[in-house]
């Protein structure tokens, strides 16, 4: 979302245009299609209006919007597109994002008109403001598998006729998705699904494909992607900050400071307790509060069960995702990022029993770096086996096979 403040500058350019001119006379109204630069949206719209060019290097290729000739009413259909910005993204999020950017208040919930192949979750009217002038704005929210959108209608007051007109151009809406290229050579197997299971759950969160290596299709938008996000998250750059970040994992990870806090929690002779009697103990020896000590107790139950593989799953579960973007950034090959999979994978095989039993460990892998509950995993993770054909049907103890 880094471009968003020229996306915003050119919206409410364009609503001051809307609200401030004078409503035209009604006449019979022949449609004409409007499409996005980049063709993946269109509607149709009176041929008498003009479309307006937003686009200019502000990400809004798959936006549309178009005036009256007065420029007193327009239409905007604002897309985000879910493989490019859309990570993590939720329709909530979606709708933060529009609202505390654009001059859009006063909402009132009202009938959702009907929007071809989008799932449309809310439609309200508004008053929409730009410049200290007021108009009348109708909104409606809604995603595809591609994308979320927000269509707006902008006037300067609204009748049954416009209300109408609002109706008829939604029902015109079309989306066309565009052919994804996947530079990917390899053929999904087991064995590559058993490493993608390894970090679903993450993938998942990202918004990405957890049945693809990497989570997204390779190509230069990915490259992109994956490259913006191991710059932010992990400070990687070229291969050899990736060496040195997978390195780290692999050797020390966040595993290595966990096993020095437990070390010196067990020093106090908490392991001697009875665990049912642990959080007092916890809360008489150390300066915490009850929800710390209660993580604690969790936490050093899995010092005691794992000992130096204790938190192990967090760090190989972040190198596994890490190794796809890898790939997909460009910093290793295919090849590369597989044959480090395998090996990590036989590492993580011969460390836990199960995939319940590997993401216990991951889960209070998250809880202490995250510092906050893992709940929110622990329920992607279970929707993701309640699937049909989940791809944690798949069996811990795999054979892996080398196909690549």
């Amino acid at each position: 979302m880094k471009k968003r403040k020229k996306k915003v500058i050119i919206l409410a350019m364009a609503i001051a245009l809307m609200v401030a001119g004078c409503g035209k006379s009604g006449k019979e109204i022949v449609l004409k299609e409007f499409v996005s630069d980049d063709e993946t949206v269109s509607i149709q719209l009176d041929e008498s209006w003009s479309p307006e060019k937003i686009n200019d290097e502000s990400g809004s290729e798959g936006w549309v919007a178009a005036f009256t000739e007065d420029n007193s009413e327009g239409v905007s259909v604002m897309q985000l597109t879910k493989s490019v910005y859309g990570a993590g993204v939720t329709m909530d999020r979606w709708k933060e994002i529009i609202e505390s950017t654009y001059p859009i208040s006063e909402p009132e919930d009202m009938e959702a008109p009907s929007v071809p192949r989008m799932d449309v979750d809310s439609a309200y009217s508004c008053v929409v403001t730009a410049d200290g002038v007021k108009g009348a704005g109708r909104v409606v929210y809604g995603e595809t598998d591609y994308a979320f959108y927000c269509i707006l209608y902008a006037a300067p007051k609204m009748n049954d006729q416009k209300e109408e007109y609002f109706k008829k151009v939604c029902a015109t809406f079309k989306e066309t998705v565009p052919e994804v290229e996947n530079a990917s050579v390899v053929e999904a197997t087991d064995t590559i699904q058993w490493f993608n299971n390894t970090c679903a759950v993450l993938t998942a969160v990202n918004g990405w494909d957890y049945t693809m290596f990497g989570g997204l299709p390779a190509n230069d938008m990915s490259k992109q992607i994956a490259q913006n996000l191991l710059a932010d998250w992990w400070e990687v750059t070229d291969k050899a900050s990736a060496d040195e970040n997978m390195e780290w994992l692999l050797t020390e990870g966040h595993r290595t400071s966990f096993l020095e806090d437990m070390a010196y929690i067990g020093e106090s002779g908490v392991g001697d307790v009875p665990k049912e009697e642990r959080v007092d103990f916890l809360l008489e020896n150390f300066y915490i509060d009850v929800e710390e000590a209660k993580n604690y107790d969790i936490w050093y139950s899995c010092y005691e069960k794992y000992g130096e593989n204790a938190l192990a799953a967090w760090d190989y579960s972040r190198a596994m995702s890490l190794l796809g973007n890898y790939y997909l950034a460009g910093f290793y090959t295919e090849t590369e990022a597989l044959d480090k999979s395998l090996e990590v994978a036989r590492v993580i095989q011969e460390a836990f029993d199960s995939w319940d039993d590997f993401m216990e460990n991951y889960f209070v892998g998250y809880e202490y770096w995250a510092e906050e509950s893992s709940e929110e995993r622990r329920g992607i993770y279970e929707d993701i086996k309640a699937e049909a054909d989940s791809p944690y049907d798949i069996e811990w103890n795999l054979a892996f096979e080398k196909t690549w």
